[in-house]
């Protein structure tokens, strides 16, 4: 019988091996949230209780299992185009300044999840070149990333089910944007997927293999660290940003007290960080 209960010695545990790993901070009374990402590995890895599947997860020789524990725990819901605000000040006011750029015009998508984000860029991209036929002579990458690699299968397949395609999604870019796989769900469109390419990155670790980038989204992910791994991500993503560019966080996300490396320009709606 399997026993999903935990202690509190344990969940400190957990809580600890989890801010290391990735960065993740949970409060006090998470438990519940534990519960519910982890008890479907207890039968995957025929562990009969909860406090033993985070026993053998401490053990730096289960590298499967902390895997799965890492993907369970780092997986988070998103949706098309969220807060709708930043597609619009990307078309309306950013992308008009890289509209003659002769480079490539690289964006990153941090913690991309499912897949919703870089892919909602890249069809807006899309949407604003069909407005302004030869827009980006130097051609437009974007590259999504998140820690899970279980999430960046899912990415690279596109492919989703009535559910997701009903978060944020409207009725004409489902239909513009999407097609109908051999499995039934929709998957998105090749002219659109190949604009997005996707790689494993830990936050936490070093960004020098990223390249550098005109724009880059993190948006609702430095609510999940501590103000000081909030601190330390920021200056890297500082040190990805060519000269003047730009940086997107969440709607309830700021730099105040967190970094002085960008200026904040209020746009109607929404606000945009311009690397100084």
């Amino acid at each position: 019988m399997l026993t999903k209960q935990l202690d509190d010695k344990s969940y400190h545990q957990f809580r600890i091996f989890l801010e290391q790993q990735c960065g993740i901070v949970l409060g006090e009374s998470k438990q519940y949230l534990v519960k519910s990402r982890l008890a479907p590995l207890m039968a995957k890895f025929d562990i009969v209780s909860l406090t033993d599947l985070i026993t053998q997860t401490l053990n730096p020789l289960k590298r499967q299992l902390r895997a799965a524990v890492i993907d369970a725990m780092t997986t988070n819901e998103t949706l098309w185009f969220r807060d709708e605000y930043p597609f619009e000040l990307l078309k309306k006011r950013i992308l008009p300044e890289f509209k003659g750029q002769r480079t490539q015009l690289k964006i990153w998508s941090a913690a991309s999840s499912s897949g919703q984000e870089p892919y909602s860029i890249a069809m807006a991209i899309y949407e604003y070149q069909q407005s302004n036929p030869g827009a980006f002579p130097g051609g437009v990458q974007i590259i999504g990333t998140d820690i899970s690699n279980t999430m960046l299968e899912h990415c690279k397949n596109a492919h989703y089910d009535s559910l997701a395609l009903s978060r944020g999604l409207s009725l004409e870019r489902r239909k513009q944007f999407f097609e109908v796989s051999d499995n039934g769900m929709l998957k998105v469109k090749d002219f659109i997927k190949n604009m997005v390419s996707f790689r494993q990155l830990n936050l936490l670790n070093s960004y020098s293999l990223m390249g550098r980038f005109d724009l880059v989204f993190c948006r609702n992910v430095l609510i999940y660290f501590s103000p000081e791994l909030k601190s330390k991500i920021i200056s890297q993503i500082h040190g990805t940003l060519n000269k003047d560019r730009y940086l997107f966080l969440g709607a309830s996300e700021s730099l105040s007290g967190i970094s002085q490396d960008f200026n904040m320009i209020r746009c109607s709606p929404g606000i945009v960080y311009q690397k100084k």
